[in-house]
């Protein structure tokens, strides 16, 4: 052996390099992740519009996460891990998209580690470990805020099976069973009793791990081999704690989902299109592997013709053949194939849960398992026909594909624009982009380009109904409330317990003079959606606009319940507490200590926050504060350039300067969210 050779083989110092240029190189790669924001597409839902996660980690919010099937799932420990970061660094989409990326980061290590361990296989295992950090087909995982599940189960995971793996080894020839975990070394107990909690961990950040007991047992034939000296009823045996927490998983999952209407009814998605599409994706999945082109964030359901769909069996069954006979020779090639297919039995359709067809985050596990047989099987092909150097230098460009693929797959989800133009580019047929991508749109004020969105979704899917409300939203915000009238009643009766519909349809009213229509829309939304403090806060600016003044001030105090650090309650409950012209419900000091925290929420930067804290000091008959508070306002409206709000401040700092507070009525004041 060379001098060179020998240096190579010397202790820890090269795993510990290669765990270390694999840390850094996907922590470099994701770098231009910290300038992205955060998501329309369900990232409210997990955060932006979340009142519980916004609020930090509370007792309230520990709760809740613990209890809730909010989003249709029930994975408390993701919620708390949005709670830390909103607790840590505020809504701060850059250090959000930044844990993201570290635990992906920890979790390549993580694999790197578990491999070597489990195969004895330096480099394989540290291609293995590159291979799934720098895949496009992961990015969606990484990249996506929401996906925080995916990264965080993963850890677990991977947790779950190193423990696993040192439990194993000293078991290998002993019968296990419960009683001889119960009775063995103080070691052992201490490894299988981390493994079982840190699976209880990861379904407790997504359910979609209840097939790991499975993959426990594909270790067990393959690299352990445990099979060689244990009996199968002995294997199963031990792992009864691990398929009862499975069992418990999947009813409360699935339980979560139907309560949330999100599990699809065989008549909308029929068994016989399930099926088939079911083999379709696993091929589709393994073909972008392989060449991870036309990925998108969303791939509608489709209708294949059977010979599309008797080719996939074909390959299926080709692959599946082939790996048993080669068990003997290479049983790597049937665990990993058989932990690809398994660990994706929960996601492949066949209980379907949304429109979705297939979506790249599913691979996130599972791929290691075609990773590992792949990559093992081009070793030992390398050494039977002595091509080593081929073989690296194969690997090493793989890895470059990766990454150059990689970094052009993270730069479209640099914005919602980007990533649903480019998924309407890669697909057909897709409602849910065109959905998106009006949202979109509708955000930064492209309302006409939203509402060809709006229509195009509607064409492909007429009972969308998102579509049909923020069509709605749009046409009247374009003076067409009869038309808006129409959509909103036709989204009702698509799902008359869709919440924004009814909320949207009660600010209609309120526009149109109908007040009593109007409460009662919201109330149906308060029943659909009550933590929601959008609908208290809407009730309690129509009851204003209608003259009903003494009757919104509780509707404001509920939607304060709801969101307590709401910097937009706060200020207009504020304003109103101090300035209407109703004597009743004028109170200074509630009015001041709003105003307060409202500016202090805001980083004492926004010209309407002082404005509102003059209003209230002048309620209080503190003059010369209110003074002081309304030259800050006017000094960073000019700042600002905000032309229509300098005359207003500068119309209220005279009042003050003649001792008067100020008054007004909400009677005309906007009642759709500002």
């Amino acid at each position: 052996m060379s001098p060179g050779r020998n240096f190579l083989k010397k202790g820890m110092a090269r795993p510990r390099f290669i765990a270390l240029i694999l840390a850094l190189g996907t922590l470099a790669v994701y770098l231009p992740a910290r300038h992205y924001g955060f998501s329309l597409y369900d990232d409210s839902d997990y955060v932006t519009e979340n009142p519980v996660i916004k609020n930090g980690l509370t007792w309230a919010g520990v709760k809740w996460a613990l209890t809730t099937w909010h989003a249709s799932n029930w994975h408390p420990l993701t919620w708390l891990s949005h709670m830390l970061d909103c607790q840590l660094f505020g809504l701060n989409a850059a250090m959000a998209h930044a844990v993201n990326v570290l635990l992906h980061t920890v979790n390549a290590v993580l694999l790197f580690a578990l491999l070597r361990r489990l195969t004895g296989a330096l480099w394989p295992s540290a291609f293995v470990a590159a291979l799934f950090a720098w895949h496009p087909l992961h990015v969606e995982s990484v990249a996506w805020i929401t996906e925080r599940k995916d990264v965080l189960s993963t850890l677990f995971e991977l947790l779950t099976l190193q423990a696993y793996a040192r439990f194993a080894e000293g078991f290998k020839d002993h019968p296990p069973s419960l009683g001889s975990v119960a009775t063995g070394s103080s070691k052992s107990k201490v490894f299988y009793s981390s493994a079982l909690l840190m699976f209880a961990f990861g379904l407790m950040s997504k359910p979609m791990l209840v097939t790991l007991p499975f993959v426990l047992l594909l270790l067990d034939y393959w690299p352990l081999q445990r099979f060689n000296a244990l009996t199968l009823r002995g294997l199963l045996l031990e792992k009864i704690p691990f398929f009862v927490l499975s069992a418990a998983s999947c009813a409360v999952t699935f339980l979560a989902q139907r309560h949330s209407g999100a599990v699809i009814s065989l008549k909308n998605v029929p068994l016989i299109c399930r099926l088939e599409n079911a083999p379709v994706a696993v091929i589709q999945y393994l073909l972008k592997m392989v060449w991870p082109e036309n990925l998108a964030v969303f791939y509608p359901m489709t209708k294949f013709p059977p010979p599309v769909v008797g080719v996939a069996l074909a390959a299926l069954f080709f692959i599946s053949t082939a790996t048993w006979f080669l068990r003997k020779r290479q049983p790597y090639l049937p665990v990993g194939w058989l932990w690809f297919l398994g660990t994706l039995v929960p996601v492949i359709g066949l209980v379907q849960v949304g429109g979705a067809a297939m979506a790249d985050r599913y691979t996130y596990f599972p791929s290691i398992g075609i990773f590992l047989a792949a990559a093992l099987g081009v070793r030992d092909l390398a050494e039977r026909f002595q091509f080593p150097k081929t073989a690296a230098a194969a690997g090493g460009a793989v890895l470059a594909a990766c990454l150059f693929l990689m970094h052009r797959q993270l730069n479209f989800w640099r914005d919602d624009i980007a990533l649903f133009s480019h998924t309407l580019a890669v697909t057909k047929n897709n409602d849910i982009a065109h959905l998106n991508l009006g949202f979109a749109l509708e955000k930064i004020g492209r309302n006409h380009e939203a509402m060809d969105e709006f229509q195009a979704a509607l064409n492909i899917n007429p009972d969308l109904v998102q579509a049909r409300n923020n069509l709605a939203n749009l046409l009247d915000d374009a003076g067409h409330p009869s038309a808006a009238l129409t959509e909103f009643q036709a989204a009702l009766r698509i799902d008359p317990n869709y919440p924004a519909a009814h909320e949207n349809l009660g600010t209609l009213f309120v526009e149109l003079g109908r007040f009593d229509d109007a409460m009662k829309q919201y109330a149906e939304a308060a029943k659909l959606e009550p933590m929601d403090w959008h609908v208290p806060y809407l009730a309690g600016k129509a009851l204003l606009k209608g003259g009903r003044d003494t009757d919104a001030v509780p509707f404001f105090q509920q939607a304060l319940r709801d969101d307590p650090n709401n910097p937009q309650t706060l200020v207009f409950f504020a304003q109103v507490l101090a300035s209407d012209e109703n004597p009743q419900v004028r109170d200074g000091p509630t009015a001041l200590r709003l105003a307060q925290k409202a500016d202090d929420l805001t980083g004492g930067v926004q010209p309407a926050m002082f404005d509102t804290l003059a209003m209230a000091e002048a309620e209080l008959g503190r003059f010369d504060d209110a003074q002081k508070a309304e030259e800050n306002a006017l000094a960073l409206a000019k700042d600002f350039n905000l032309t229509n709000d300098i005359s207003l401040i500068a119309q209220r700092l005279e009042l003050y300067k003649t001792g008067k507070p100020f008054r007004q009525t909400f009677t005309n004041a906007p009642v759709k969210m500002e």
